[in-house]
């Protein structure tokens, strides 16, 4: 009986066992494969991009996926459901996407100043930083959000958003004073992911408004997001190699891995036990709270999801394995889970946030420059609209932590300090992020149940919900059986 269970656990879990397993043999493979060249050599880097190709295959397609994946999931979840329970799961979405994040930044700023990691912490600088950094200001990070929200042209945002480009006078040159620099705009390479939500959102509620006449338009999205997902499918299965040779050639990338961990250790483990513990205690505890459901068995659940956020650290990547995680394990209604995880992708960043306040804190017990509760304040403020205004803008992270840094008056080569384990806790803030939306979702589906079954009570089996292969409940068929 027992070894029947094991094979159907193995059976059931395959997928998510062998992408668990492609980390482990990543971060082995990693550490085992620097000490192939000579003492004092490193890789080179030619000889890292070939053992990246696979990988970078993988988050090729991954990333393909990202356009149409959100385009016909939001219309075809928006279209579906009425305009009053469109605005009640979105509000949900919200208000809890603001207090987890809210939290998430206050655990940061207890553990920072409490351990205070920047008072030990040697002083170490790199070079990849500089010349990356670009200087703004909170405000200009913010207008960049809202103005990216409304691309004037939507093929355009497909491809390239909007930035704010701060150029200093001709004169002076060297100015630090921002406000005499002038201020212009430019369209940089990048999906304007935000946009793109905001205008799936618009174009499904406008087919729910014209209901029976625009009946033909929703079910041509419904299907495409069927056929996506069938795509996505198969995508997924090559995650345990992708993961494997990102992970590999990441650690292969690396100066040296003991000096960094010497420098910046504490740091480390501040920002990476607080992202943890806030990822696999608080929002499970949540979630308990709120729906009585186990949190153990939907962490569980979301295994391939957690793994491949940690190999591609991208959340927006991620976000296919997470859908299909959370439709396909964790039975969560697709109408709420294709409407709320696009969304959350975008905005919902509270291991961003978190990162972000320990990060200023740290750099600023680094410089010895005291805090008052004024400027932890402040911090706190900057660094939720920061985690906001993060997955717009490239290098996340790294850029809107300056507008964090300002608020307390460190230069923006400041980064630098802490760039040598970013790209490790950069993985650790997606896995939280990526948890953060699926809970998310799995919490306002449980406070939408009543209105979810009264616009269309599941079709029951033997008092069963059944699920096709592309991950849409019996509610999503019959809704199409009626088109």
């Amino acid at each position: 009986m027992r070894r029947e269970k094991l094979i159907l656990f193995v059976k059931t879990n395959l997928l998510t066992l062998l992408t668990i397993t492609g980390v482990v043999v990543g971060i082995v493979l990693g550490i085992g494969l620097r000490e192939v060249p000579n003492e004092g050599e490193k890789w080179a880097s030619r000889d890292v991009m070939y053992i990246n190709f696979i990988g970078d295959l993988f988050l090729r397609m991954l990333k393909a996926l990202i356009l149409p994946l959100i385009v016909t999931s939001l219309i075809a979840a928006v279209g579906s459901l009425d305009l009053s329970l469109s605005g009640k799961i979105g509000g949900r979405a919200v208000l809890y996407y603001i207090v987890t994040t809210v939290m998430a930044v206050i655990l940061g700023i207890i553990l920072v100043v409490t351990i205070q990691p920047g008072k030990g912490a040697e002083e170490s600088t790199s070079n990849q930083s500089k010349g990356e950094m670009r200087n703004v200001t909170t405000t200009d990070t913010l207008l960049d959000l809202v103005r990216n929200m409304f691309p004037p042209n939507l093929v355009q945002a497909c491809l390239q958003q909007y930035q704010t480009v701060l150029t200093p006078p001709k004169d002076n040159p060297a100015s630090t004073d921002l406000d005499a620099w002038s201020v212009g705009g430019k369209f940089t390479d990048g999906m304007n992911i935000i946009g793109l939500v905001v205008a799936s959102i618009v174009f499904g509620i406008a087919l729910s408004a014209l209901k029976e006449e625009s009946q033909l338009v929703l079910k041509f999205f419904q299907q495409l997001s069927h056929t996506v997902m069938k795509v996505t499918g198969w995508v997924i299965w090559l995650s345990p190699i992708g993961v494997l040779f990102l992970i590999t050639a990441k650690l292969l990338e690396m100066d040296d891995i003991g000096e960094v961990f010497n420098k910046l250790g504490l740091y480390f483990a501040v920002v990476a036990g607080g992202i943890v513990f806030h990822g696999f205690v608080i929002l499970p505890l949540l979630f308990f709270l709120f729906t009585r459901r186990n949190p153990v068995r939907f962490v569980g659940n979301m295994g391939q999801a957690i793994a491949t956020a940690f190999g591609t650290s991208s959340s927006s990547a991620t976000l296919p394995v997470t859908m299909q995680c959370l439709e396909e394990k964790n039975h969560v209604d697709p109408r709420v889970s294709r409407f709320v995880l696009p969304i959350g992708a975008t905005i919902n960043m509270d291991g961003t946030a978190l990162y972000e306040a320990v990060a200023a804190i740290f750099i600023a017990q680094l410089r010895e420059l005291p805090l008052t509760f004024g400027n932890i304040v402040a911090i706190s403020i900057t660094a939720t609209a920061a985690s906001i205004g993060a997955a717009g803008i490239p290098q996340a992270g790294l850029v809107t932590l300056v507008m964090v840094l300002d608020t307390v008056g460190l230069p923006a080569e400041d980064v630098s300090l802490i760039i040598a384990v970013d790209w490790l806790l950069d993985r650790f803030r997606t896995v939280v992020n990526v948890l953060g939306d699926s809970f998310g979702a799995a919490i306002v589906e449980h406070f939408s149940k009543k209105e979810l079954a009264a616009l269309s009570p599941p079709s029951e089996t033997n008092g069963k919900i059944h699920r096709n292969s592309t991950g849409y409940s019996a509610e999503t068929v019959v809704i199409e059986e009626r088109l």
